[in-house]
């Protein structure tokens, strides 16, 4: 007897996502099957414990609207995680809800300086699997309140 799979959304090339659980709403993200693990443009000011729990504190700056968000989530992990320019960097893992679209799930993500990148979050394929299909082809396909953009247009 074969299960008949529910269809998965469609995503574009970039979104704007949430992460409830770091009260971080509509940040841009680039959508890259490229990438394993997802990243997020964060500093870290500390880590700590509560609770026989690791956790690490970090900000997020949103450097156009002068707008640092303090954060604070359980820390999974540090792994070595290879970057674009192909260096490996050891970086913090956080494991959190990740909104997109109607579609909420938990993903493991670095803990990255991404000030020189144009989307201060990527989602890898990791977090994408058994969520979305991916059509690089368009944008904002699961945002709300965004007209889809047919082509890489920025």
């Amino acid at each position: 007897m074969t299960q008949k799979r529910k269809p998965l959304p469609v995503i574009g090339w970039r979104e704007l996502v949430a992460l409830p659980e770091l009260g971080l709403t509509a940040i841009p993200a680039k959508i890259d099957t490229g990438a394993r693990t997802s990243s997020l443009h964060g500093t870290i000011l500390e880590r700590f414990e509560r609770d026989g729990e690791a956790y690490v504190r970090f900000a997020v700056d949103y450097a156009q609207q002068h707008v640092r968000q303090i954060c604070e989530a359980v820390h999974v992990d540090w792994r070595g995680i290879t970057s674009s320019n192909g260096e490996t960097q050891r970086r913090m893992i956080i494991k959190t809800p990740i909104r997109i679209g109607d579609v909420e799930f938990r993903a493991e993500i670095s803990l990255a300086d991404r000030s020189d990148m144009k989307f201060p979050m990527l989602i890898g394929r990791s977090a994408l699997r058994r969520h979305f299909l991916v059509d690089s082809g368009y944008s904002w396909l699961q945002t709300h309140g965004r007209d889809v953009v047919v082509g890489h247009k920025p």
